[in-house]
């Protein structure tokens, strides 16, 4: 994917392929579209004249949660934006990557961008210029349950009202006061109504989600990768990935899965008819497009879900600039994208019980045919038996990843926020995932690829296959006695490889 500089966002145009580019920082910068910042004017015209007004609107000109019904004087508003802010910035632990806090920054700049929040337009241009500056406010990673991000959110707001802290490039922190200065920027200034439009939104759960979406993305490739060699490495029959057999029982997602697949074995000797070494192969391969496809059905779920957080409004309340109106919103809340994080993170458990099982199969000699634990015949070496160790552990926390985030009725808000979504903790767990999943990968990788070295010279790879073989081989060579494998794992680990 090629991202133009600059990139203007337009409050619909933002793709979970776009936003991890533009989190990584550097090149391209942010520009806003003119339409969306007019948009904002208008919308913000409305919230001035129910402040001009005093009717009464949630967070603007009353309290907030069990607050709600107390009246704010029009005097009071701005300095309300800035309680609201300090009175919300809470989040502890370990700061977030980079990449997580600019991604929850760029989403809510573009959905401001929509006109629903009722924002000034000068905070939008105000995020604009922090991230194009590389201003990453320092957050900690726990604080929300899904229902608005509040204390995220608001502790990354903290910094830009010159209160909180901002990362450095080492990770480190400095106050945010400094770093603004250090970059000739001051502080925002916040009106009625902006503490709240920078609070109150699903930016981070949908960061959170979407560098999960895209990380999936990459690790379930790797993982189609690691199951090809498997197959090539098992002279496996491919008779289940004919597209006349997939049809007498249409499942979702298993005709891609097998394609993809197929596309990377295209040419290798297991695809020529009579290659197969046996009539049935074990499940964990014969069954690749069915348990590939419903990782596929789950990506293609978890796109759907993520989409109007990033292109959405998920404000409370919510202007109709139409109907000149200012209401109250319920879009906030996330619990279909749970839903479908959760699942995705589950079709990775299923990837893994596979992996697990080709791998002791190709370490078994009647399975394999190979010698056994694929160690050198005649020696004392117990080849990538004790790997399998590592293997193991990696599936036991990503499976433990992979079960569902608690729910229960919440007492926020003195029992006015009595239901929580979760969804930060359920993308959290399948970030968690995406990185064992890619290790767990490379392990495969290797087993599959000592299994094709072992029956040289008779085997032969199609060109996709053959320049991954080359691409791992250049930096991981294949030496047949004992050793450490732990940096091959993390090398093949993070590689992209040129499929």
């Amino acid at each position: 994917m090629s991202v133009q500089d600059p990139f203007y966002l337009t409050g619909n145009n933002l793709s979970v392929e776009d936003l991890a580019v533009l989190s990584s920082g550097g090149s391209p910068e942010i520009a806003l579209d003119d339409k969306g910042l007019a948009v904002m004017a208008d919308a913000r015209a409305i919230v001035q004249e129910a402040i001009t007004s005093r009717t009464p609107v949630y967070g603007v000109t009353t309290g907030l949660g069990a607050q709600a019904t107390n009246a704010l004087n029009e005097e009071d508003l701005t300095a309300f934006s800035y309680q609201t802010v300090r009175g919300r910035a809470h989040a502890v632990g370990k700061f977030l990557p980079r990449e997580i806090v600019r991604a929850a920054m760029i989403i809510r700049l573009n959905t401001l961008l929509i006109g629903g929040s009722g924002a000034s337009p000068s905070v939008a241009e105000y995020l604009m210029k922090c991230l194009n500056l590389g201003l990453t406010p320092a957050v900690g990673e726990h604080g929300s349950i899904g229902a608005g991000d509040l204390v995220l959110n608001a502790t990354w707001a903290l910094a830009l009202i010159g209160e909180g802290t901002m990362l450095n490039d080492d990770g480190s922190s400095i106050p945010s006061l400094q770093a603004l200065n250090g970059k000739s920027i001051a502080p925002i200034e916040l009106g009625p109504r902006d503490g709240l439009a920078l609070c109150n939104n699903t930016s981070m759960s949908a960061a959170f989600a979407s560098m999960g979406i895209a990380g999936a993305e990459a690790a379930f490739r790797k993982a189609e990768i690691a199951a090809a060699l498997s197959l090539q490495a098992f002279q496996s029959n491919l008779s289940p990935f004919e597209a006349g057999i997939l049809a007498i029982s249409p499942k979702p997602g298993q005709n891609n899965a097998s394609e993809r697949l197929l596309t990377i074995l295209e040419g290798s000797q297991v695809t020529e008819p009579g290659r197969a070494r046996r009539l049935q192969d074990p499940l964990s391969l014969r069954n690749l497009p069915q348990i590939h496809g419903a990782v596929v059905t789950a990506l293609e779920q978890a796109h759907e879900a993520v989409m109007p957080e990033l292109n959405g409004i998920s404000d409370n309340p919510v202007v109709l600039i139409e109907e000149k109106k200012i209401l109250s919103s319920g879009a906030y809340f996330t619990p279909q994208l749970t839903n479908a994080l959760e699942a995705l993170s589950r079709s990775f458990a299923h990837i893994t019980m596979a992996q697990i099982a080709r791998m002791s199969k190709l370490l078994n000699p009647s399975y394999s045919d190979l010698s056994l634990f694929l160690s050198q015949p005649g020696s004392a070496s117990n080849g990538f038996a004790p790997v399998m160790k590592t293997a193991e552990a990696l599936a036991c926390d990503l499976v433990q990843k992979a079960q569902p985030a608690p729910l229960w009725p919440s007492i926020n808000a003195n029992g006015t926020e009595d239901v929580l979504a979760a969804t930060p903790t359920a993308a959290k767990a399948l970030l968690a995932i995406v990185e064992l999943s890619e290790q767990l990968s490379a392990v495969e990788t290797l087993i599959a690829m000592r299994a094709i070295d072992m029956i040289e010279p008779t085997v032969k790879l199609g060109p996709r296959l053959k320049g991954v073989y080359d691409t791992i081989r250049a930096l991981v060579p294949d030496e047949q006695y004992d050793r450490p494998l732990a940096r091959d794992i993390e090398t093949i680990a993070q590689m992209k490889l040129p499929v």
